[in-house]
């Protein structure tokens, strides 16, 4: 083995150096080891350095020229130290550089080198110049490129011999440069390296902001499926026809107090138009199971009426008669006279023939149905919560209307040609007391020009929502 790049300046230096009176105080370093007989005579060239007549390897060599030189006894030499011994225990390990502590590159290309000999010992200057010499019988190793320099702590020390000094300066740059390309690509060790990547593994910061990023994307991706699938899968917006608006809770409280109140003669509703006066005994009827009364009708009739005069545009222009004009229209069989003055312009402020639908409430002892004189369409309708059909009061109904347009405005009418029709799907109760609330909601829906979308399941909603009507004095 030879010193590494640190030494070689400071070996030739030793060389330049005039020799030095040992101090009487010391001894020699290698003085048990050197033999008794004066050591071989070293040769010195320009340099102090003798030069191998084979090849030009680095180092001090024994010389084989025959020319002697004077012998230095009193010269001391300077060897590197004995490589430590290896530890027993896998860990990172520290090793100290031949005369210098550093991190060790490792030259495994030395031929010279067996992986199986010992460690080398401690040598005197016989062993130093035969392993010398040793040396010099091999070419030196090819320098390793830095992607051929070893990871970790387990290279060997650095065979570098000298020659001169043109040499020296030489591999010291070259030195420092495969130190830089080392470092470079030799980083961290590594057990650092993979304890990093554990460590990085088992963060859990890490795996939250991971975690993160993978729901954001998704929830992104997401978003962008839904802006095209979501006019596919979301229905339109239900809109709730308005003779179904639901009742506010105040309007429910009302309600309920004044239906279920114990003072039965209280007035709860006046109507002065028409002279109507609605107590809690007489509302009590738009309960559950009560047969509707010609007080209730007819106030709700009226405030139809008021509801089309205030919104004309919306609402067909209609006539509504009360529950007693049928009665008086047929009292003896038929009698146009007992109701001729009912329908005077002055008292209507319209004539009857303006009219596009005219509604005849007919009462016939337990039930309710109605009439309907459709001028708009020409033909007599009868709506009938039971299903039947009363020809017999269509027949009457248009007799009284050629004689109404006759004495109101001295005109003749042909009804012949109009048809007399009971309406086809017509919604019926299914039960014995709620067909006064489909009569209502007959002329409701037809003056609103509806179609008829209701049924049984809605009569007590109706019920309350009338209540709550004639409560306001304003048919909705």
């Amino acid at each position: 083995m030879g010193a590494l790049t640190d030494s070689r300046k400071r070996v030739s230096a030793d060389h330049h150096r005039p020799p030095s009176p040992t101090p009487p105080s010391k001894r020699p370093k290698f003085a048990p080891h050197l033999p008794t007989s004066s050591p071989p005579p070293l040769h010195s060239s320009s340099s102090h350095l003798p030069s191998p007549p084979s090849s030009p390897a680095p180092g001090p060599t024994a010389s084989t020229s025959s020319s002697p030189s004077p012998s230095l006894p009193h010269q001391r030499r300077r060897f590197p130290p004995s490589r430590p011994p290896p530890r027993n225990y896998h860990a990172p390990q520290h090793r100290s550089r031949a005369f210098r502590r550093g991190n060790i590159r490792s030259n495994s290309n030395n031929p010279s080198r067996d992986s199986s000999s010992p460690p080398p010992q401690d040598r005197g200057l016989d062993q130093y110049v035969e392993l010398v010499k040793s040396v010099d019988r091999h070419p030196p190793p090819p320098t390793p490129s830095a992607a051929d320099a070893p990871r970790g702590p387990e290279g060997a020390a650095e065979v570098i011999t000298i020659d001169d000094r043109e040499d020296i300066e030489q591999d010291d740059d070259k030195d420092e440069e495969d130190e830089l390309e080392a470092k470079v690509v030799v980083g961290k060790p590594l057990y650092k390296e993979l304890h990093e990547a554990s460590n990085r593994q088992h963060d859990s910061r890490i795996r939250e902001n991971k975690f993160e990023v993978r729901l954001t994307e998704k929830e992104r991706l997401g978003h962008e499926q839904l802006k095209e699938v979501l006019p596919r899968i979301t229905p339109n917006k239900k809109v709730v026809p308005e003779p179904f608006v639901p009742l506010t809770a105040e309007d429910e409280d009302r309600v309920r107090h004044a239906l279920g109140g114990r003072k039965r003669r209280e007035t709860l509703s006046v109507h002065e138009p028409s002279n109507i006066v609605i107590t809690r005994e007489i509302l009590q009827c738009l309960n559950d199971k009560d047969w509707l009364n010609d007080e209730v009708i007819n106030l709700y009739l009226e405030l139809l009426k008021e509801r089309e005069l205030k919104e004309p545009n919306k609402f067909v222009k209609c006539h509504f008669f009360n529950t007693f004009f049928y009665k008086k229209l047929i009292n003896g069989g038929y009698d146009y006279k007992a109701v001729r003055r009912w329908t005077t312009k002055r008292k209507l402020g319209y004539d009857l023939i303006d009219c596009d639908k005219i509604f005849v409430p007919i009462h016939k002892e337990v039930h309710w149905c109605l009439a309907v004189i459709n001028i708009r369409d020409k033909k007599f309708q009868y709506l009938d919560s039971l299903g039947s059909m009363d020809t017999k009061a269509l027949k009457l109904l248009a007799r009284y209307l050629v004689d109404e347009v006759k004495d109101k405005n001295s005109n003749e009418i042909d009804v012949l040609s109009w048809k007399q029709e009971g309406v086809q799907n017509l919604p019926l109760q299914e039960n014995g007391w709620d067909c006064g609330m489909f009569m209502l909601k007959y002329i409701d829906f037809y003056s609103r020009d509806m179609d008829l979308i209701f049924g049984q399941k809605d009569m007590p909603y109706f019920r309350r929502r009338t209540a709550k009507e004639i409560l306001d004095l304003r048919a909705g």
